[in-house]
């Protein structure tokens, strides 16, 4: 019998009935129809089987589903977007609250002000708040949920002129492992507002999110340029030049490729490695020709495809490249310069990347995020120029663990001092998560998890576990 099947049957059916009984979503078991889709994530690496899952439809509904997995023991999994890249919106024979029929937005414009739900994806917020010109920074590729992105921090193409994701949280609305429904502000229990930002999943289900807002769009500069795989050395010397007086209002990334079979490359190079310079001028778009210019002349060019684009096309632009249903590990690493040995580390692994639809991220970060005080939030590097993001990938099972293997290289190949991002790291392990935060602000998440999660119920995440004094008969 599977574990599944067991907990099932130690549940009973009138306690399962009478879950299903008290939520106006719905309650989903191995049996039902819907089971093999609702259990299903974006990333196929992980393929577990919960005992139940809970698609919410309100408050209500989670409330209930934290003081159900509670009461029985049960592991209990908060799946937002369902993105987790070390599979932390699923579980093995326990409970998956599923947050995605919460998917609401609503926009107080006067006040520049977005509220979504915990459901949502950046999708959905971007739709929204484009119709009144109005944006915070999101997800690289749309299908991407708000929670989880925001709760690790969040990187997108507005960090160096907003700030993360998380440093634009003025306000959430949270259930904790007691079942308490509480709002957090400034105001308002603001020590659990401060470790939302950066913490991860740790204290709560967080219902709803209210974001700071920006103006942004409709059209803004964006796009990407290619360069020839052989020239990756030369572009990343010359990127780190001309990155070192880029304006806030310019973000870029380096993609250390395979050129896809796509119509706007030449034949010749599809299948070879390549290098892609993408980015966004958030400015006036007039001026965004001018403020990428020195980063589309930085070797001989294949393709040019910068230009004036709505803002909602640049943020749907990588969506196609990254589908569900693929195998994803990521490996990521904060650095400060791309000097002679971070150069030569990284065109040694692009020149060993497993496959072609593998790949090496180069984000230049500091602007705005480089200038929130290191104590105002929880999120733990905010001194380093760059971030590595490794992204091994494959379509099925075939390959996956070489894959696996080479980014974990590629990530240890910048140094031991190189700290991790919590949203980009592809197995839980805790000197992992210890060393993405400076240890005051690991000590203090530890206190804030003291006093809203003190039996670890929320572990399925980047763990903090509450302190040997707290009580952690879940953990």
């Amino acid at each position: 019998m599977t574990t599944t099947q067991a907990r099932q049957d130690t549940l009973g059916e009138a306690t399962l009935g009478e879950l299903a009984e008290g939520l106006r979503g719905e309650l989903v078991r191995p049996t039902d129809p819907s089971y093999d889709e609702a259990r299903s994530i974006w990333n196929a690496a992980h393929d577990k089987r919960p005992a139940l899952i809970v698609r919410c439809r309100g408050v209500a509904d989670v409330i209930r589903a934290v003081e159900f997995a509670r009461s029985e023991g049960l592991t209990l999994a908060v799946r937002g977007g369902g993105h987790s890249i070390p599979g932390f919106s699923t579980t093995d024979g326990g409970l998956v609250i599923d947050l995605s029929p919460m998917n609401a937005v609503r926009i107080d414009p006067d006040r520049r002000r977005i509220v979504a739900q915990g459901g949502c994806t950046w999708g959905d917020v971007d739709a929204e708040a484009q119709a009144f010109g109005l944006a915070v920074t999101g997800g690289l590729v749309s299908t991407t949920g708000v929670a989880g992105f925001t709760l690790g921090g969040g990187i997108g193409w507005l960090v160096r002129r907003a700030g993360l994701a998380c440093d634009n949280l003025v306000g959430a609305d949270v259930v904790t492992a007691d079942g308490r429904y509480l709002h957090t502000s400034e105001d308002e229990n603001p020590e659990l507002l401060w470790a939302l930002r950066g913490g991860g999943g740790n204290f709560g289900v967080v219902t709803s999110f209210e974001f700071k807002a920006y103006e942004v769009g409709p059209t803004v500069f964006a796009g990407l340029v290619f360069y020839p795989g052989d020239k990756a050395a030369d572009v990343l010397r010359g990127f780190g030049a001309a990155a070192a007086s880029a304006p806030d209002e310019l973000s870029l990334a380096i993609n250390l490729t395979t050129a896809p079979p796509l119509p706007f490359l030449p034949e010749e190079v599809h299948g070879k490695p390549i290098v892609a310079v993408l980015g966004m001028w958030s400015g006036q778009a007039e001026d965004g020709d001018a403020a990428t210019r020195p980063f589309r002349e930085l070797a001989p060019v294949v393709a040019d495809l910068f230009g004036p684009m709505p803002y909602n096309a640049m943020q749907t632009l990588l969506d196609p490249l990254f589908p569900r249903g693929m195998r994803n590990y990521f490996r990521s690493a904060f650095f400060n310069d791309l000097g002679p040995a971070t150069v030569d580390a990284l065109v040694s692994s692009h020149s060993q990347v497993p496959n072609g639809v593998s790949e090496l991220h180069v984000h230049h970060l500091g602007g705005a995020m480089g200038r929130v005080p290191a104590d105002a939030t929880a999120f733990g590097t905010r001194d380093r120029e760059y971030i590595l993001n490794v992204v091994a990938r494959t379509p099925d099972a075939d390959g996956f663990e070489t894959a696996v293997q080479w980014a974990r290289a590629a990530g240890a190949a910048l140094g031991p001092d190189a700290a991790s991002y919590v949203n980009f790291t592809g197995e839980t392990n805790e000197d992992i998560v210890r060393a993405s935060y400076p240890p005051a602000t690991y000590q203090r998440l530890v206190a804030v998890k003291d006093t809203y999660d003190p039996t670890n119920l929320f572990r399925l995440n980047q763990n903090i576990p509450p302190s040997a004094g707290s009580d952690r008969r879940q953990g």
